[in-house]
């Protein structure tokens, strides 16, 4: 059984979380709803499991995996979301987690998850969609993967309806690159306005 440290910033989910997870004999050492706290709980705390959302404050999951894994942080890292799994689940082993679950309707997956991990293999099952809706999802999914790091970024601040001087001041970079990367990201994205964007981000769930 392991010490688990819960990244999530909704009450309801952290608790079902605590539910699912001290049923199977595992103990909660901490719980937040922000990236930068989580990883001064990891050096305090010392957790063998970490569960953490994609969509929390400060940092997001994606790079909070990335900076444990940076720090070799050595033991099991879940991560879950309700947004998009096609996307995020590739995203998430990239980064290191160790699984992805999705929060929508498998959230009790999470116990099988870690023990997966616990056994040297890793848990990113992908959602399934009717035929009608693949090609166009996949289409979705390969522009998606074009984007670098930095433009992926400015997708996620753009549909959370930030403007570019506040992008550059949290990107610490100019609103000159910001207006860059935002026009790459919508060319590869085949945007022409922002209400695409809006509507791509919708369509595949990645609000």
């Amino acid at each position: 059984m392991g010490k688990v440290l819960i990244v999530d910033d909704h009450p309801i989910v952290r608790m079902a979380i605590r539910f699912l997870v001290e049923k199977e004999g595992h103990t909660i050492v901490g719980e937040t709803g922000d990236g930068a706290e989580a990883l001064t709980l990891v050096d305090s705390l010392y957790p063998d499991i970490i569960i953490l959302d994609i969509d929390i404050l400060t940092l997001n999951g994606i790079e909070v995996v990335k900076l444990l894994r940076e720090k070799s942080f050595p033991g099991i890292i879940i991560v879950i979301s309700g947004k998009n799994t096609e996307f995020y689940s590739p995203r998430s082993a990239a980064s290191g987690a160790d699984g992805f679950i999705s929060k929508k309707n498998n959230l009790p997956e999470l116990v099988t998850a870690i023990k997966a991990a616990q056994s040297g293999y890793g848990y990113f099952p992908l959602k399934r969609f009717e035929t009608q809706h693949a090609q166009q999802s996949m289409d979705d999914q390969e522009r998606l993967s074009t984007l670098s790091p930095q433009e992926f970024q400015v997708f996620q601040h753009i549909i959370k309806g930030l403007e570019n001087i506040k992008i550059a001041n949290k990107m610490k970079i100019s609103h000159k690159t910001v207006s860059t990367y935002k026009s790459r990201m919508m060319d590869k994205l085949g945007c022409k306005t922002q209400l695409d964007v809006f509507d791509f981000a919708r369509r595949n769930n990645l609000e």
